[in-house]
């Protein structure tokens, strides 16, 4: 089914996607300005989450809430299909992970992963199978920075939430965040608007200037 639903995805445009799920929705459901190791790469997947707090010593020495923890917390039985999505609060300068860490996604075969934080070790991340979009490129680690508290718990994006489960898709564009209850609509949605896009492109090409200056324009 996902390998289905990508490909039906991968036809289409981010915009058309973002409409579709704007005409659905009135809460954000895109996410803007994250780059990837490997831009021409296409994420897509099933949301499975693990939120971060800023660092807290008695909390990190009593409860040793290390990635490793989480992740396999996180990603259960479907790892194949499975997006990871690791929020950043409020620091957006700060590393989330890098190559060694997120080898294990590689070892699993885990989709891909999504944050608004920074990822260390780009080149390394590049040679992996996972596809991998973050807010940009660390040197620093960030391990005494931030901590993850929890797997499988609603996350917030850029001011996007997601819940565990979400369809993700990314590309060098935008990532688009879709319920899973909603998916067959919005990629129906999101078609029936590009064939409108196109039926206003030969509409414009055939329009009379003149016409437009006499009467004026309804166009948005």
């Amino acid at each position: 089914m996902i390998d289905a639903l990508g490909s039906k995805l991968g036809a289409l445009t981010a915009a058309s996607l973002t409409d579709a799920c704007g005409r659905l929705f009135r809460h954000r459901m895109h996410i803007l300005g994250l780059v990837s190791p490997t831009p021409g790469r296409v994420l897509f997947g099933r949301a499975a989450t693990i939120r971060y707090m800023p660092y807290r010593q008695d909390f990190a020495e009593a409860e040793k809430p290390g990635f490793a923890r989480f992740f396999y917390e996180a990603i259960a039985d479907a790892s194949e299909e499975t997006v990871l999505v690791l929020d950043n609060p409020g620091l957006p300068d700060t590393s989330i992970g890098g190559g060694v860490k997120f080898s294990r996604l590689h070892n699993h075969g885990v989709a891909g992963l999504i944050t608004d934080g920074r990822l260390r070790d780009f080149a390394e991340l590049a040679t992996y199978g996972p596809a991998f979009y973050c807010g940009g490129e660390a040197v620093q680690a960030g391990s005494e920075t931030l901590m993850p508290v929890a797997a499988n718990v609603p996350v917030s994006l850029r001011g996007t939430t997601i819940f565990p489960g979400d369809y993700i898709y990314a590309n060098a564009v935008a990532a688009i965040v879709i319920p899973a209850a909603s998916i067959d609509r919005v990629i129906e949605l999101a078609s029936e608007i590009e064939q409108e896009d196109k039926a206003f492109v030969e509409a414009i090409r055939a329009e009379d200037p003149r016409t437009i200056l006499r009467r004026g324009s309804e166009e948005r």
